[in-house]
């Protein structure tokens, strides 16, 4: 096989494709979060207003705690349950592809049809559970129902990764261990775990800075209330921006988002050292 890598030519719509999409979006919300600008007229520079304005928010700051919690409390609900449904649904039985089949549907549904579905499911005068809690409704416990929400609605993207990992692991792996007598908790933790984590941070990253972007669920299942219980950064930007027409405040909180999904990426990718990972061939 050859060594010979390919030019640097065919990088070129790859950067071009990025530096349209991304860059340049991103130079302009950083030259608008230096601006006054209500969305409509010519922006008007303000030196470090807004960052000052930022740093004196509390409720500002009270969003990226609300989101920082979202984020933790997802990735540690979806990621025991994705793992190891993705690893059940690996095998063969015609038994697992149909319930598998079922268990993928909520990948068919729009984000807006799920909102409403489950605004409709948790309503507490005609819902499924009248005379319950009132899971949107009260403040303590409405942001750890949008995560449940939010978890029931990507599981099952993240159970595809660990479905497709778990089918390339190779069966000699498994076959082997047999012969030394492990049992299946044994072949799990130290085979198919190890041999998953490059999936496993695949997915956390992806699982992790969505969190950060997650948006329309939140402002069609409770719009940041009641009160502000799960008025989380993005939604603070969305409503200082469009509701409150202060486009350059709420760019500045988008570079805020900017440069913690890039913080938390790269962190991730170290503490996992991704970078040393080797092959995951048979054998390695």
């Amino acid at each position: 096989m050859s060594s010979q890598r390919p030019s640097a030519w065919y990088a070129v719509p790859a950067f071009a494709f990025f530096a349209l999409f991304a860059a340049l979006p991103m130079v302009l919300v950083i030259y608008l979060s230096f601006t006054a600008w209500d969305g409509l007229g010519t922006p008007q520079l303000n030196g470090g207003e807004n960052w000052s304005r930022l740093l004196d928010d509390s409720e500002a700051r009270a969003s990226v705690w609300r989101t920082l919690l979202l984020m933790v409390m997802s990735w540690l609900v979806q990621t025991p349950i994705a793992l190891l449904v993705g690893v059940w649904a690996a095998g063969k039985q015609r038994s697992r592809a149909v319930l598998s089949s079922i268990f993928f549907l909520p990948l068919l549904l729009s984000t807006a049809a799920i909102a409403l579905l489950w605004q409709a499911l948790l309503e507490p005068n005609f819902g499924a559970f009248v005379g319950g809690p009132l899971f949107l409704g009260d403040p303590d416990i409405a942001l750890y129902t949008v995560v449940l929400v939010i978890s029931w609605q990507f599981i099952p993207f993240h159970t595809l990764l660990y479905q497709g990992a778990a089918r390339a692991v190779p069966p000699s792996l498994y076959e082997a261990a047999t012969l030394d007598g492990a049992t299946r908790v044994g072949k799990f933790l130290h085979i198919t775990l190890p041999q998953l984590r490059y999936t496993i941070v695949t997915s956390s990253v992806l699982m992790l800075v969505g969190s950060l972007t997650t948006f329309d669920t939140v402002l069609i299942l409770t719009n940041g209330g009641p009160g502000t219980a799960t008025r989380i950064l993005p939604l603070h930007m969305y409503i200082t921006g469009f509701s409150g027409f202060e486009m350059g405040y709420a760019s500045a909180i988008a570079v805020v988002l900017v440069v913690l999904g890039t913080a938390l990426s790269i962190a991730v990718m170290r503490w996992s050292g991704f970078r040393s990972m080797s092959s995951q061939q048979e054998g390695s």
